[in-house]
């Protein structure tokens, strides 16, 4: 659990470093049906900040943890980047996306934390 953490701490930083909005961790854990521990979900203002936010994701947890995404799907439109870190999922989507889909609440059982943006 103390490697979960410090990878889903990481995500979390390296969407902070690129002022990523709308910070959600949603703990899936213990969940039927659910196919990870966690997941992150956050927006960028544009499919450039998007495409920013997943670099910054991927460099920081490289350099804190050593891991690397199994996955990495949406790069091409950046809109909506997925990637996979087994335990924990990211999703990083323009707002009108995020909206649409709804993730955040595909869950009802599931515990939902918003994190504070780092002004």
């Amino acid at each position: 659990m103390k490697e979960n953490n410090k990878l889903l701490q990481s995500i979390i930083e390296g969407i902070q470093e690129k002022k990523g909005k709308n910070i959600t961790q949603i703990q899936l854990k213990g969940i039927p049906g659910a196919i990870c521990d966690y997941f992150v979900i956050c927006e960028g203002n544009t499919p450039t900040q998007v495409s920013a936010l997943a670099e910054s994701v991927e460099e920081v947890v490289k350099r804190n943890t050593w891991e690397s995404p199994i996955r990495v799907q949406g790069k091409q439109r950046a809109e909506w980047i997925g990637m996979d870190y087994g335990t924990i999922i990211v999703h990083i989507f323009v707002p009108e996306l995020r909206h649409y889909y709804n993730l955040d609440h595909l869950w009802e059982d599931a515990s939902l934390e918003q994190v504070p943006a780092l002004d």
